[in-house]
Formats: structure tokens, sequence, C-alpha cells
């Protein structure tokens, strides 16, 4: 993970307003699990406002064109997840609205936790666990269970 990218982003994200949760391995690194990842995953707040913002704080940290093409017809759609990558390449945005009926931006529970001395919206522990606990793949199991037992979390 770009550390500073991330950092640079999401502090963008404050700083335009976009309501937004971090999720995935970012979440897990905030909450003290050491993962190591290459991406950053955030559901957004699922309104066209929100995603204009969401664009208006991507252009503000990369200059791309590309930007454009995320789509607030995407976000609030059937299929409502867009992978944005900067031109740099090496790092991308997973931006999600939903998770399948899983999960939606209104289910998550989130904590402001300091990223580089800025406050960042980050899923709980608890929300972490539950999204991780049942996947398929087997570091996001891991990741629920060093969860559960770091913060005492009750199997489900």
């Amino acid at each position: 993970m770009d550390y500073e990218l991330t950092r640079r982003v999401l502090a963008e994200f404050e700083r335009q307003g976009v309501a937004y949760v971090v999720f995935g391995a970012v979440a897990v690194n905030l909450q003290g699990l050491a993962r190591a990842t290459e991406d950053l995953d955030v559901f957004v707040a699922p309104t066209r406002e929100n995603v204009e913002r969401l664009k208006s704080a991507l252009r503000a940290v990369f200059s791309d064109p590309h930007i454009d093409e995320i789509s607030a017809d995407d976000l609030l759609g059937e299929y409502p997840a867009v992978q944005y990558i900067p031109p740099q390449g090496g790092f991308h945005i997973d931006i999600l609205t939903k998770l399948g009926d899983a999960f939606r931006y209104e289910d998550l529970d989130s904590e402001k936790l300091d990223l580089g001395g800025v406050s960042v919206n980050v899923a709980t522990p608890a929300t972490l666990y539950r999204m991780k606990k049942g996947t398929i793949r087997l570091k996001d199991r891991a990741d629920a269970e060093a969860l559960r037992r770091r913060f005492r979390l009750p199997e489900e």
C-alpha cells in the first residue's frame, strides 16, 4: 500500500465532505493489525452528490481525465462497484455503494481513526469481522479471526 497516497486521498475525501467508510485491509491496518495490501477499499454513500464530491476529491489528488468516467449511474446501479486505477499504477481504489445483498453503505458502523494526522472514517472491528468471517478467501477469514481475538468479539 502506498501510505502517503492513501493518506492524501483520504485527506481530500475529508476536505471535500465525501461520505465514505474505509474497509478491507487498509481498515484492518488502521485497527492495529498488520496486513499487506495494494488497494484502498471504500464504501461511499449512494447519492449523486456524494459521487460528485468523490470525483472532485480524486481530481484534487490525481491529474487524470479518466476520473470523469466514474459515474453515479454505475455506483447507483445494479453492480455498484468501480475500480479506479490512477495513472502512476501500483495502487488502486475499489469504490462500492453495496456489496451484493450482504452490505450497503448504510449498514456499516464506522469510527474516526488517525492516519498520519488525518481523521478518517474506518469500519469498526465488529463490522470488519462481519464482512470477512464468511468469505471464501483465506486471508479474509484469517483477518476475521485476528479481529475477533484482538477485540474479543463474540464468534458468530
